[in-house]
């Protein structure tokens, strides 16, 4: 899943506008924003042929405790299958959490968002969680 996402986000980051054509394009009612996504996979190494689901309570704790206090605003989350191609070369099918959220676009935002990667790599013994972002115009 991951080499056919990684296709599909980079289309996606050759065909949106610029951040300053997103930003000359925003109406009264909307202002630039970046949407951000990230794909996290349900999925953890055991060592055996078989891996270990994350469950909803960890990953409810991993929302809580990580994705809540660094972004307070407000975040969407779906649900989601996919598969991916490990670093093995084997291709796996998991369950999927799909994580959206709108922010500003500053080196805070992008560090937090990657200090949360990085942590559900390591707490969830993950190779990637994939990522895109796109400058895009949001009112509320």
């Amino acid at each position: 899943m991951r080499p056919i996402l990684a296709l599909i986000a980079a289309v996606t980051v050759i065909s949106v506008a610029s951040p300053d054509q997103a930003k000359r394009a925003c109406t009264a009612a909307a202002t630039p924003h970046v949407r951000t996504t990230l794909y996290f996979g349900l999925s953890q190494p055991t060592g055996d042929a078989v891996p270990s689901p994350i469950t909803e309570a960890e990953w409810d704790a991993f929302l809580r405790d990580h994705v809540t206090p660094r972004f307070p605003a407000g975040l969407t989350v779906l649900e989601a299958t996919g598969q991916w191609r490990e670093a093995t070369g084997v291709i796996t099918h998991e369950r999927s959490k799909v994580l959206t959220l709108l922010h500003q676009d500053t080196p805070e935002a992008r560090n937090t968002l990657a200090d949360l990667v990085g942590i559900y790599k390591r707490t969830f013994h993950q190779e990637s969680v994939l990522w895109e972002s796109a400058p895009v115009c949001a009112g509320f």
